[in-house]
């Protein structure tokens, strides 16, 4: 892998760490509240677990990610870097927030574009 394909899956990496935080710890904080819009502490309590649960599938994301780099396992990078589009193209289609689109699957996509012009 190319230095620049590792620094881009690398960014994707950091998201996902970044979001495992912020699901799984934070969710309840206002830290978590204002990033996810949450309409208030009470629904945050609410929904703790399954937050917490969207960010353990966040953590595994980063973590096979961090494993295809470490492994210089091109393959392994594809799979995870299309589950991370996927996921943010179905976040942003089921939220209505385009937003998440360019969070999330851009970085991924842009990660598989070096990929593949290796």
């Amino acid at each position: 892998m190319t230095f620049l394909t590792i620094l881009l899956i690398a960014i994707v990496v950091f998201e996902h760490v970044y979001f495992l935080v912020l699901e799984m710890f934070l969710w309840t904080k206002p830290k978590g509240i204002k990033a996810f819009g949450l309409k208030s502490k009470e629904f945050a309590e609410e929904t703790r677990v399954l937050a917490a649960n969207q960010g353990l599938y966040n953590g595994f994301l980063a973590a096979g990610l961090i494993f295809s780099i470490v492994q210089k396992d091109i393959s392994l990078a594809v799979f995870f870097l299309i589950c991370v589009t996927i996921a943010g193209i179905y976040g942003s289609y089921s939220t209505k927030k385009i937003k998440l689109f360019y969070i999330q699957a851009i970085p991924a996509l842009l990660a598989l574009v070096s990929l593949f012009f290796q």
